[in-house]
């Protein structure tokens, strides 16, 4: 994805969830339902202002970041090397930050549904295209799988991120269809998220060791 869609893409969402939340102010109540657990059931509440605006203002920062990482990332050169699947993941991060804002909004003014059944199946799209993006990824201090011996070692960094790849794309595939079974669906994905980060975390030292000791 180019620099200048990538652009258009944030900046749209923006402006157009910032009209949306404009729109539907005066329909919503004082306090608005912002947080689900993970069952599927609201357990948070926020203020309206902030319920309906704070998503909105974070993608304005979303546009900020989006162009500060590849200039002041040490090693922004390997950055520019991946940049398409970069833009990519940031207009995801954008259009999924839009559809949650979207459910929100939708749940808040009486449309109750399960959030789950319509949060995981994005959420696994999302965490498939990570994976895609880890086997491109190059060496850097913003983007991967970021341990002490990765960021030491392109070996350790490319062998990591392979694997790392494969499992992502595992874990999308089954949050994808977490909503087949929705009570359980969401601790699924995070056990599974928690166990190949202790996983890579201990690969990328074992391997990192195992090239110090063959040199």
């Amino acid at each position: 994805m180019s620099n200048k869609l990538t652009t258009i893409i944030i900046l749209g969402i923006a402006i157009l969830s910032f009209g949306i939340g404009v729109f539907f102010y005066p329909s919503l109540p004082q306090t608005v339902a912002s947080h689900w657990n993970s069952q599927g059931m609201v357990d948070g509440y926020m203020s309206k202002f902030w319920g309906i605006f704070l998503m909105p203002i974070i993608l304005i920062f979303m546009y900020g970041i989006y162009f500060i990482i590849p200039k002041i990332d040490p090693l922004k050169n390997n950055i520019e090397s991946f940049r398409k699947q970069y833009n990519t993941l940031i207009a995801l991060i954008s259009i999924f930050l839009f559809y949650i804002f979207i459910l929100t909004i939708a749940w808040n003014i009486g449309k109750e549904f399960n959030m789950n059944n319509f949060v995981l199946p994005v959420m696994g799209v999302f965490i498939y295209y990570i994976g895609h993006l880890l086997k491109y990824a190059k060496r850097n201090w913003f983007v991967g799988i970021r341990t002490p011996w990765t960021l030491s070692s392109d070996y350790v960094w490319d062998k990591t991120h392979k694997i790392g790849g494969l499992l992502f794309k595992i874990i999308g595939i089954i949050t994808l269809f977490g909503m087949l079974i929705s009570n359980y669906g969401f601790y699924l994905t995070i056990f599974s998220l928690i166990g190949s980060a202790v996983f890579l975390f201990v690969f990328s030292y074992i391997l990192y060791q195992k090239q110090n000791n063959n040199q």
